[in-house]
């Protein structure tokens, strides 16, 4: 084998060591494993990878990297999941943000994207949520469902103008999509009213910090489901994004049956043949289907270029 080519297999086969060392999960002490996967002494390992220096041995210089890997990524779903940590209380939530990179590591360069599984983490290990588990999932879809409108790409919009200029067409030939940034959720309980009260603490607490020479520590928050009487209550909501802010718009079911077809392929005609089967459309207008497209329109949820939406 060429000198060049030996080098270079060497080089990756040491990269593939020290990446495996860092992403390793830590131990309940917060702490690198003193095992490697083999069974072997990590020390070993350590010394095989890195040289020690006149103050750390190689295992403890290779820690300092493996126990920043990890604070770093639970910092990053702490900063993207405020909602869920409220649910569940802070302690439980690192537990489970512990238990869910263990099982689900990081898979993407975007750290946007290292929660995209965590709803599904949370009702396939209901113990870690226990008994909020419902309203942690949705939470956390919510909260999935904003990182989403703030980093997804939009599509040129249907206007008004571009609304009558389909009047002419058949409905069953008219397919409208949903900007690739809008998310439609159903919920159980008002969690968009709940994670805007989250928000408005952590900014009160950011600048009551900022003004403070020392902050004392004080004990794990408890779960503001614990502390709250949060009333079931059915919302369909829309989480979108305009002029760079995201937003959360409360729908009625009706409106919310409608722009689902749409997120799902319908045609115009089958979208709004939806609305039959709903008591709660029963009282509906021509004019009132009408007004809700010209408001999508005015907000820009609409698009003459649809597109298959995943669901969460």
């Amino acid at each position: 084998m060429p000198r060049a080519r030996l080098a270079g297999s060497r080089l990756a086969k040491l990269q593939r060591v020290v990446a495996q060392a860092i992403m390793r999960p830590l131990t309940p002490a917060d702490k690198m494993q003193p095992r490697w996967v083999d069974n072997r002494s990590t020390a070993e390992v350590a010394d095989s990878i890195i040289k020690p220096n006149d103050r750390l041995t190689s295992f403890e210089r290779l820690e300092i990297y493996n126990r920043q890997y990890w604070f770093r990524l639970l910092d990053c779903l702490l900063d993207d999941h405020p909602g869920l940590c409220a649910v569940v209380g802070t302690t439980r939530f690192y537990r489970l943000a512990g238990a869910y990179l263990t099982e689900c590591p990081s898979r993407s360069a975007e750290l946007s994207a290292l929660g995209d599984r965590l709803p599904r983490f949370i009702r396939e290990n209901p113990k870690l949520t226990h008994p909020h588990t419902e309203m942690a999932a949705q939470m956390a879809m919510l909260e999935r469902a904003q990182i989403e409108a703030f980093d997804a790409f939009a599509l040129p919009s249907l206007d008004a103008g571009g609304l009558s200029r389909l009047g002419a067409t058949p409905p069953d030939r008219i397919f409208l999509g949903l900007q690739p940034h809008i998310t439609l959720l159903e919920l159980s309980w008002p969690l968009d009213r709940l994670v805007i009260r989250v928000l408005r603490q952590q900014d009160s607490m950011r600048a009551q910090a900022s003004n403070a020479m020392e902050i004392p520590s004080g004990p794990a928050r408890r779960s503001i489901a614990n502390k709250i009487a949060l009333s079931p209550e059915a919302v369909q909501l829309v989480v979108h994004r305009a002029d760079n802010t995201i937003y959360f718009k409360r729908l009625t079911l009706p409106q919310f049956r409608v722009l689902q077809a749409f997120r799902d392929g319908a045609n115009l005609a089958d979208a709004c043949a939806v609305l039959q089967d709903l008591e709660e459309a029963a009282d509906l207008t021509p004019g009132d289907i009408q007004m809700w497209f010209q408001n999508w329109a005015s907000m820009g949820f609409l698009t003459d270029q649809p597109v298959k939406k995943r669901k969460m």
